[in-house]
């Protein structure tokens, strides 16, 4: 079996969706579960739950930043050769609705545009009638091996 810095971003990130790595500690933290990945795009499905509510009561809006920030950045790493790596720059999250506690949501990362040192890409957050509860856009930096 090829070590971790062997595989490429896609081979990683498809040995998560299959179980045969762990999900980051990230995903017990914010409930994340990798459901599918292709090159350039990726879907989980997140559920908030009584641990990651505001003051008032209502779902704290670092969820859906959280929930963003990791399909966009395992977008990007499912571009990547082996031992590339990346980090997020620039998050940009809009919120659509409030997140609703207790309901399983969906989490698409798309790669937009690709170079040698930058990733652009987008997140969507919805529900499974396709209702929108936040959108992102992000910019990764791509961090090359040492020679």
């Amino acid at each position: 079996m090829k070590s971790l810095k062997e595989l490429t971003g896609l081979e990683l990130m498809q040995g998560i969706v299959d179980g045969v790595f762990p999900m980051p500690s990230i995903g017990i933290t914010i409930p994340m579960k990798a459901l599918e990945v292709e090159n350039g795009r990726i879907v989980f499905e997140a559920t908030a739950d009584d641990r990651h509510l505001n003051p008032l009561g209502g779902v704290h809006g670092g969820f859906a930043a959280t929930v963003l920030d990791s399909v966009t950045g395992c977008a990007t790493h499912s571009t990547l050769a082996p031992a590339v790596g990346y980090g997020t720059v620039d998050l940009n999250i809009k919120m659509v609705r409030p997140v609703p506690k207790n309901t399983p949501l969906i989490a698409v990362g798309k790669v937009l545009n690709s170079s040698r040192s930058l990733v652009i890409s987008e997140g969507t957050l919805k529900d499974a009638a396709g209702k929108l509860y936040a959108h992102a856009t992000a910019t990764c930096m791509i961090i090359q091996p040492k020679q």
